[in-house]
């Protein structure tokens, strides 16, 4: 059973940054995609950044392109989501996901969902 377990939410100004961590279970990041989706007040969850659990590449949403980096630490079986230059747009629940394999599209990642975290808060405002 994969168990995940995200941290590093908070409130800041618009401009700062912050770091999400997503602990998961042993072995996971063997064999499971990485993802972090967010869903923001009355809006469906969308799919913010993967990393490919074969050979490690990243694939982002427009919205958080150049802001964000997702990172991954095999020994501490963890994933890390970089957030920069945050905005009141990128106010949210955060959730870590495993997926069974890459996703075609962050459009359809949900679909492929394994297992969820459950979420943090990341709140933007001056």
């Amino acid at each position: 059973q994969v168990q995940l377990a995200e941290s590093g939410g908070g409130l800041v100004q618009p401009g700062e940054s912050l770091r999400l961590s997503c602990v998961v279970s042993q072995y996971t990041l063997n064999y499971y995609t990485m993802a972090w989706f967010r869903q923001a007040p009355g809006k469906e969850r969308e799919g913010v950044s993967y990393i490919s659990h074969n050979d490690g590449h990243t694939n982002y949403a427009d919205s958080v392109k150049d802001r964000f980096t997702i990172s991954r630490d095999k020994a501490k079986n963890t994933v890390y989501l970089q957030m920069n230059s945050l905005t009141p747009m990128d106010t949210a629940v955060y959730y870590c996901a495993a997926l069974y394999t890459d996703p075609p599209a962050l459009a359809t990642a949900e679909k492929l969902v394994h297992s969820w975290g459950q979420g943090t808060q990341v709140t933007v405002s001056s």
